[in-house]
């Protein structure tokens, strides 16, 4: 099922990653000194965007795993 999820919906991979990038290029804007009273607010943007970021990573890194290892079973075995 993992492997299903993983290969067949990738493009949940990539909404996680750009919501994640969204909201760390957000946070990161809080930071500045204009925005002091959103710091919190920032802080937090920062931490999820930073998961969504590593959650999209990490699902195309599955991705790109499982279609390897289907290649290689795909490929005949060559005689020794």
């Amino acid at each position: 099922m993992l492997q299903r999820l993983v290969r067949d919906y990738s493009w949940i991979h990539l909404g996680i990653g750009l919501f994640g990038n969204f909201c760390f290029v957000v946070g990161s804007v809080l930071f500045f000194k204009t925005f002091e009273s959103f710091y919190t607010l920032g802080v937090w943007l920062f931490v999820v965007g930073s998961t969504g970021m590593f959650l999209g990573s990490l699902g195309e890194l599955a991705k790109s795993l499982y279609e390897r290892r289907e290649k290689r079973e795909e490929q005949p075995a060559r005689a020794t």
